[in-house]
């Protein structure tokens, strides 16, 4: 098997889900055989968003021949990883090159993990929702849009209020009663909003 890891590693994050490794090729006198290509191996060391360790999974891509960098696609946003490269001939792989440690930066979240609404009154309703399963980054603030619907689907005019990242809960108020609303709702991190849920509630028609 080759006697040399490939030097001189080096990591160049794209964005919040993509990087490109670099190395230095191996001299070709160590490979001791025919040089087959670079194997990188990356794995996701935490979350930064949630401390939680969790079983790691190795990931290893194989790049053909005589290259010298590779891209690593599906990353995830807002988490440390770690790789290391190493060069394999026809009998197998050489040593790995020393553990190299990146980050990769907030994206935009996954949707609210869900957002229910209840206690409907004349001129009020409560909503109460979860934080994203997949915050990707810290989040800012949630996005709540929302607007009456009339009985031939027409939609009235929108308001938009913004919440602070920390809540679960709203209670609305001032609404017209005996009236359909349709709500829109995301969270935001630095980067930008995510993909909203819809949920639709009528206020209640007389006490």
């Amino acid at each position: 098997v080759p006697m040399v890891a490939p030097g001189n590693v080096q990591v160049q994050v794209i964005n919040s889900t993509l990087a490109k490794v670099h190395w230095d090729p191996v001299p070709l006198k160590s490979i001791r055989g025919h040089l087959q290509g670079y194997k990188v191996y990356y794995w996701k060391v935490q979350s930064l968003s949630r401390r939680s360790k969790r079983h790691v999974e190795k990931n290893i891509l194989t790049f053909k021949g005589n290259k010298t960098f590779g891209m690593l696609p599906g990353l995830e946003p807002y988490s440390s990883y770690k790789l290391n490269v190493r060069v394999v001939n026809g009998k197998g792989e050489g040593p790995a090159s020393p553990d190299k440690v990146f980050k990769t930066p907030e994206g935009v979240p996954s949707s609210p993990s869900f957002l229910k609404i209840t206690n409907p009154t004349l001129d009020s309703l409560t909503l109460e929702w979860g934080s994203p399963t997949h915050p990707n980054g810290v989040l800012t603030s949630y996005i709540l849009k929302f607007q009456p619907i009339n009985n031939t689907h027409e939609l009235g005019p929108l308001v938009e209020i913004r919440i602070p990242a920390n809540e679960s809960s709203l209670i609305l108020k001032n609404l017209n009663y005996s009236t359909r609303y349709k709500f829109y709702f995301n969270a935001q991190t630095s980067v930008g909003s995510g993909s909203q849920i819809t949920e639709e509630a009528v206020t209640i028609m007389d006490e």
